[in-house]
């Protein structure tokens, strides 16, 4: 358009896919999960404190990753000869330039919060028992998945039948429920009539159960090699 100016004001990183980062594969391996579902988890409530503070600050590296990844791009566009090499030019490739170093450091300091918060965990599984108990089976971790989405036990008022109904419309008899009461997996407020709903949550105990159903040991988990693009091309070593 005639009379545009030549540099529109700098844009603002967009919401964009979640970014990778390179401790990405530490995290999977100690928790057996993909860092989708983790994130999937941390939404519906049913991780364990520590995953869930380790997946509040691996958000923070994702967003901190988001960053770098956008100025390093707009930096090379504007050295890509799309725009006239002129003094408004210098200007703006000096200012990105500045915004994607304080991008870098925001992104190191994430990175050292999910290494404390991960830490801890990797030496937890490293030293845990190779057998800690019956695994959670495939139908509870569903109920308790269905469950951790919000449910209530009802009951009919023409058969007198009661039922958990959850959120996500999944049925789950009366008999499962006393049995993960009795577990100690779930909890139910008896202050509501049944009648009306009576609502049920996961205790401490389901939450850190569902967290773990399918964890693998970090020690048998290989290290993936480093995926393209991901920073740094090797994991840092600790200092």
């Amino acid at each position: 358009m005639p009379g545009a100016p030549a540099y529109a004001p700098d844009p603002t990183p967009a919401a964009a896919r979640r970014a990778v980062s390179c401790l990405d594969h530490r995290i999977e391996a100690v928790t057996g999960h993909d860092i989708d579902t983790l994130w999937d988890h941390r939404d519906r409530g049913i991780l364990d404190e520590p995953l869930a503070g380790l997946v509040d600050q691996h958000r923070e590296l994702a967003q901190a990753e988001t960053g770098v990844t956008f100025y390093r791009v707009l930096l090379h566009r504007l050295s890509s000869g799309e725009f006239p090499v002129d003094g408004a030019l210098f200007e703006r490739i000096d200012r990105t330039t500045d915004q994607l170093e304080q991008a870098a450091e925001a992104r190191d300091g994430a990175a050292q919060r999910v290494v404390a918060a991960l830490e801890p965990i990797e030496a937890a599984a490293s030293t845990a028992p190779a057998d800690s108990g019956d695994p959670l089976s495939a139908a509870d971790r569903a109920a308790l998945l269905a469950i951790a989405g919000g449910a209530k036990l009802h009951q009919h008022l023409l058969t007198n039948r009661m039922s958990v109904a959850t959120a996500s419309g999944t049925r789950i008899a009366h008999t499962e429920l006393r049995r993960l009461e009795g577990a100690g997996l779930v909890t139910r407020d008896t202050s509501p009539p049944v009648h009306a709903g009576q609502p049920v949550a996961l205790t401490d105990a389901g939450r850190a159960a569902l967290a773990a159903a399918h964890r693998l040991p970090a020690t048998h988990v290989p290290l993936p090699s480093a995926r393209p693009g991901a920073w740094p091309s090797a994991p840092a070593q600790r200092r």
